[in-house]
């Protein structure tokens, strides 16, 4: 399968990316999502609130539709797409952006893959969003991974300026791929956001996964 070829391609990354994790302070092992209405998501809300940070979606709700089949960005028939439940959802995530006064800098970065645009168009609206290869999925990549997952790096690292937010809109397995086993496993169901503290010449600290809008059926589909 691609997306295991992509995957094993990366362990030398992957490992590299356990190693800095480590070194910026992550939790070795998968984080547990957390939720609004507990003390680690109201915590996670009110450090974003305050801007400076990297909020890292991946796509909403697929339950239910088919698998990729044809890995090529332009051909939605032949792509995993959201789900209506993941359209509500997204929906439902921009309103509570705004209703709990987390600022977004626009326009918000998200990768062509139809799951990833569609949910940041959804949520953000189709004029503040900015439509990039750079959070391409790993098996859309082709023979650009590498390019892929140094972007993410940079996007996911750069300094973010106090008062706002850089929102990123992509796909789990580049994020495992770069950020390590933190968001591996059962850290990062669909919809929720991984939240980046950018640190200056190393790898960003993850301050947590927030769920905040959590997916009706769980966050997790059922393709390999």
């Amino acid at each position: 399968m691609i997306v295991r070829r992509a995957f094993l391609l990366t362990l030398p990354a992957f490992a590299a990316a356990a190693q800095q994790a480590e070194l910026a302070g992550t939790p070795p092992g998968p984080i547990t999502p957390a939720r609004p209405g507990t003390p680690e998501g109201d915590a996670l809300i009110a450090r974003a609130r305050d801007g400076g940070l990297v909020l890292y979606q991946r796509h909403a709700d697929t339950s239910g539709e088919p698998c990729d089949r044809s890995f090529r960005v332009g051909d939605r028939a032949g792509q995993r797409n959201i789900s209506p439940a993941g359209r509500v959802q997204a929906a439902e995530i921009g309103r509570r952006l705004r209703d709990l006064g987390i600022p977004v800098a626009l326009p918000v970065p998200a990768g062509p893959v139809f799951r990833a645009r569609d949910t940041a168009e959804v949520a953000f609206g189709p004029e503040n969003v900015r439509v990039t290869d750079e959070l391409l999925a790993d098996d859309y990549a082709g023979g650009r991974l590498d390019w892929v997952l140094a972007a993410h790096r940079r996007l996911l690292s750069d300094p973010v300026p106090a008062g706002t937010n850089r929102v990123l809109v992509g796909h789990r397995t580049p994020a495992i791929m770069v950020l390590g086993p933190a968001v591996a496993s059962r850290a990062l169901p669909e919809g929720a956001f991984v939240i980046l503290e950018p640190v200056a010449a190393s790898a960003p600290r993850i301050l947590g996964v927030l769920d905040l809008v959590p997916a009706p059926g769980g966050g997790w589909h059922g393709c390999g």
